[in-house]
């Protein structure tokens, strides 16, 4: 049997690999630490999982309209006023089975055979992926401290085709934590529309800031088309739930994908999401924001005294991009030694990076503070031992 070509781009994600052997060593009685996934330890707020129940319990579980319940749709507009100041129009907003339903449908509007998006490296890889299965080639442009990890508008200029069709940022990214301020969202903005091309960006870390403000592109760049999700922020991930704002001319074909493509968003998602914007329950997620910032600091403060601590801390999301070149130029060998050695689980940075990626890994501070210095702890064995040999 023959499978389709586009598949050849799609790289696995390796880090699923790496926590399938994690948790095989659990099942065997290892005491794990897992800071491999991007998925926090804290359970979803209680007042989405009662709302969830309360939506079963009242029988709402039929297709909702294509693009979400309009009470949501409005929802997150009021949650763009809220937070950014920003009037947006509730049509605007299509909710999506997830981000990746979002990042779905922008890929399949945006890009087409023969286009070119440009990315940075490192970046998240399904974005690199949902492009190439729109058959569009990704042109990934190494970024680093002098750029603050992001793709800016300088690089942006430098790196645009005649065939560029869309630029694709993310802020907070992934995996490095950092952000484009206003006047840089705003600066790209511009110089992607002087080339007449898309801007897509990544908000999925939208919220998760420490020591800055979150700023959001629908208020500095009210042209591109924003992603954002219910699972970061919001700790809704096995809700499957996010969101995408687009500019007023691409809701009819959006509309369109959305009908034919997953139908509705899942239903019983929506009705517990609706709660999420309650007063109650985004303090407690503003007070999880907080301890992520304290767990971020003591990591932090942990591998400073390795001397592994980046010069740039990550001003939001919840992980440590880190340079391991002093280690190995081996990232995934480096990552599989600490699991089988120590019982850690980080990420080999070739799973994000086209460039780089095997002296980089990424660690996430999802677990507790006392976790988070075992885990150095134990790091610090594993590197003198490595020292020795």
């Amino acid at each position: 049997m023959h499978w389709s070509d586009r598949l050849a781009a799609v790289a696995p994600f390796r880090v699923m690999r790496l926590l399938e052997a994690a948790q095989a060593r659990e099942a065997a009685g290892h005491d794990v630490i897992h800071l491999e996934i991007g998925e926090p330890d804290f359970p979803p707020p209680a007042a989405v999982v009662a709302a969830g129940q309360e939506a079963l319990a009242a029988g709402h579980t039929r297709y909702t309209p294509a693009c979400g319940l309009p009470a949501l749709r409005e929802a997150i507009a009021g949650h763009y006023q809220r937070c950014h100041g920003v009037a947006l129009d509730p049509r605007r907003v299509i909710v999506t089975p997830g981000a990746s339903g979002a990042l779905l449908l922008a890929s399949q509007l945006l890009v087409q055979r023969g286009d070119r998006v440009l990315m940075a490296d490192p970046t998240y890889p399904c974005n690199r992926h949902f492009m190439a299965l729109a058959e569009a080639a990704v042109d990934c442009v190494p970024v680093g401290p002098e750029s603050g990890w992001q793709l800016d508008a300088a690089l942006l200029a430098q790196h645009w085709q005649p065939c560029t069709r869309l630029a694709m940022l993310a802020t907070p990214s992934n995996p490095t934590g950092h952000m484009l301020s206003a006047s840089q969202l705003s600066a790209v903005a511009q110089t992607v529309a002087a080339r007449d091309g898309a801007l897509l960006v990544d908000e999925i870390y939208q919220g998760l800031c420490y020591g800055v403000d979150p700023v959001s592109a629908v208020s500095a760049a009210p042209e591109a088309f924003v992603v954002n999700s219910f699972s970061k922020f919001f700790g809704m991930t096995g809700w499957r739930l996010g969101w995408l704002v687009a500019p007023e001319a691409a809701l009819e074909p959006l509309s369109r994908l959305a009908q034919n493509v997953f139908l509705a968003p899942p239903t019983l998602s929506q009705h517990a999401a609706l709660a999420a914007f309650s007063p109650a329950c985004l303090d407690q997620l503003e007070a999880r924001r907080a301890e992520l910032q304290v767990r971020r600091d003591a990591l932090l403060a942990g591998l400073a005294r390795l001397g592994l601590a980046p010069a740039q801390p990550p001003q939001g999301a919840f992980y440590v991009w880190l340079d391991v070149s002093a280690h190995t130029d081996d990232s995934e060998a480096f990552c599989r030694a600490l699991l089988d050695e120590e019982n850690v689980a980080i990420t080999p940075g070739t799973d994000f990076a086209v460039r780089g990626g095997g002296h980089h890994v990424r660690i996430a501070f999802t677990t507790g503070v006392a976790r988070l210095e075992e885990a150095v702890a134990r790091l610090e064995r594993f590197l003198a031992r490595r020292g020795r040999g």
